[in-house]
């Protein structure tokens, strides 16, 4: 074997063996890509799992948030309806002209005789002092009170008093009445 032939043996042996080791190289190089990908793809599942299942918690919390501020902006609503409406009653029973006030001062004095003695005091509301007093018969009359409408009846010693006022009747009917009146107004 000559010189030449020996430095061909080598060459091809060291080619082949250099081809050998690229193509292990990128059957090896393949396998790390193909491990990163499958890696890649579950980090990336994982990813996308996460961030739905997040996103479904952040789309439940601003439903139940949106749901909540709309109960929050009815119960506003609702009571501002109700406070309109109670003052609209206040502002009724206020008026001295009300129609059929004068038969509630009288329905009202006779409840007050059914249930006070004779020696109690009327004390009227100034708006319907006059009209008290031309209905009270021989009872005594007190100082004015002040108030939308009515009377007070008190003992002649003060032990005991009964309160006839529009005022007080409005708001134990209101108090005693609310689901009725809610019923009434918003079904």
């Amino acid at each position: 074997m000559t010189l030449e032939t020996l430095a061909k043996d080598i060459a091809a042996s060291a080619e082949a063996q250099a081809k050998a080791m690229l193509k292990e190289a990128k059957a090896e190089a393949d396998a790390i890509v193909g491990e990163a990908e499958t890696k890649a793809s579950s980090i990336s599942g994982e990813a996308s799992a996460r961030a739905g299942r997040e996103a479904e918690q952040i789309s439940q919390e601003m439903v139940a948030s949106a749901r909540q501020g709309n109960q929050k902006e009815l119960l506003i609503a609702r009571r501002g309806v109700l406070d309109a409406t109670y003052d609209a009653a206040k502002a009724q029973l206020a008026d001295p002209g009300m129609k059929g006030r004068a038969t509630l001062l009288k329905s009202l004095l006779k409840h007050a005789g059914d249930i006070s003695g004779k020696d109690f005091v009327l004390r009227p509301v100034t708006v319907d002092a006059t009209a008290l007093k031309k209905e009270a018969g021989s009872r005594t009359i007190g100082d004015e009170i002040n108030g939308l409408g009515g009377f007070m009846m008190e003992a002649a010693d003060g032990s005991v008093s009964f309160d006839f006022r529009f005022d007080t009747l409005l708001d134990r009917t209101w108090n005693d009445e609310r689901a009725a009146i809610n019923e009434t107004l918003f079904g």
